[in-house]
């Protein structure tokens, strides 16, 4: 067995326009799932190996789902981004309200940029140089 890529990452979600918004509206991510399906919501966010995207998937939890709790079982999620693309994607975020800060890969020595999602899961942005 070889792993060649990651296929997806699930994210509960409290309002799911609210992360579409985040995700499809804002970070431009495609819509991979018919039109029917409220929920799950599949979002390409790429391609992890041959055939298969990269997914980005929202679940929206039921009303009365208990609050999310800290430290969450999810720590972040990552998306890479062009090069050069950071300066932008912060003028994008910043221009929404919400808060950026920067960072360097411990592993990749790549500039990293992160942000919190609108349910509070943080989300990495790593652009090669």
């Amino acid at each position: 067995m070889a792993i060649t890529g990651l296929a997806e990452v699930v994210l509960n979600v409290r309002d799911m326009d609210r992360a579409l918004g985040f995700y499809r509206d804002l970070l431009g991510l495609q819509v991979d799932s018919p039109p029917r399906l409220s929920s799950p919501v599949f979002l390409r966010a790429g391609e992890s190996g041959p055939g298969v995207p990269a997914l980005a998937v929202l679940v929206r939890l039921p009303d009365g789902a208990a609050a999310f709790s800290f430290p969450k079982p999810l720590h972040h999620l990552a998306f890479s981004v062009n090069p050069g693309s950071l300066p932008l994607l912060q003028e994008l975020l910043e221009s929404r309200g919400i808060e950026v800060r920067f960072g360097q890969h411990p592993t990749l020595g790549l500039r990293t940029m992160y942000a919190f999602d609108p349910d509070g899961n943080e989300v990495e942005f790593i652009a090669p140089d």
